[in-house]
């Protein structure tokens, strides 16, 4: 059993819990995701803000997770932070080519995407609740 203070549990049960909330609410208003996305590219001030927003989300989880070879989920949210870091790099850079991939890959697969951030979120949040006890 880990101890209540445990970086990694509560990551992924924060990132978890975001992530299902997330994927359900898309999976309940189709198209939102396209709606937010569009929304972003037309604002310079909203794309520095989501950029930095998940840069500072994405740095806090890298930075308070250590890397331990032999915990695969210590492994897997130290990596989702850095991935968390790219992205908002990309959005603070260059959005407006960022948003264009993302709204035609929302544009044919949805539900899908929808779909596999509910799950991820889901598998994050039980694995975060299970790490407790």
């Amino acid at each position: 059993m880990q101890e209540a203070g445990d970086p990694t549990a509560w990551s992924a049960l924060i990132l978890g819990l975001a992530a299902l909330a997330a994927g359900a609410g898309a999976l309940r208003q189709p198209g939102v995701w396209q709606t937010m996305i569009g929304e972003v590219e037309g604002s310079p001030a909203l794309q520095f803000l989501c950029g930095m927003l998940e840069l500072l989300v994405g740095s806090v989880v890298y930075l308070a997770n250590p890397w331990i070879p032999h915990d695969l989920l210590t492994c897997i949210i130290k990596a989702l932070g850095g991935l968390m870091m790219a992205e908002a790099l990309a959005i603070l850079f260059a959005c407006d080519l960022y948003t264009q991939m993302w709204l035609k890959t929302l544009g044919n697969f949805h539900k899908g995407w929808a779909g596999i951030t509910t799950l991820i979120g889901l598998a994050l949040t039980v694995i975060g609740m299970a790490r407790f006890g």
